[in-house]
């Protein structure tokens, strides 16, 4: 566990599997805790956030940090992959083509000088060389 999220869990009146309580020292249902969280977010002038957003958002940052499918749905909750694999569509996109830059980094280091190709006339892939002698009469 994150040890300022566990600091704060130790510190706080809960129980077993329940993390965050009401006013009344009870476990949130599900809608209640979505309405207490929209009306902070509201009161901090977040109003584009929401309860939903930050399991979105802890999906993509785990996705972006290397954690597989089956991780983030343990953290999660979540039971299939099919939301996991939309919530981080964009954050895994981002891991692989940092990934494939650095393969490609390390690929030009190796390599410091691209090999010329040369023109295979022949082919008709190249123009021919521009010969003085044969355009004299």
């Amino acid at each position: 566990m994150i040890p300022e999220l566990q600091r704060i869990i130790n510190a706080s009146p809960c129980g077993d599997l329940t993390f965050i309580i009401t006013e009344f020292g009870k476990p949130f249902t599900r809608n209640g805790f979505g309405n207490w969280f929209r009306k902070r977010c509201d009161e901090a002038g977040l109003n584009h956030c929401s309860a939903h957003g930050l399991r979105k958002a802890a999906s993509a940052r785990m996705a972006e940090l290397g954690c597989t499918e089956l991780e983030i749905m343990a953290v999660t909750g979540h039971r299939t992959t099919k939301e996991i694999v939309r919530y981080t569509r964009g954050a895994r996109q981002k891991v692989l083509a940092a990934n494939a830059m650095a393969k490609l980094s390390a690929g030009q280091v190796e390599n410091k000088n691209a090999p010329l190709l040369e023109a295979d006339f022949g082919s008709g892939t190249g123009a021919p060389a521009n010969n003085l002698e044969s355009n004299e009469k």
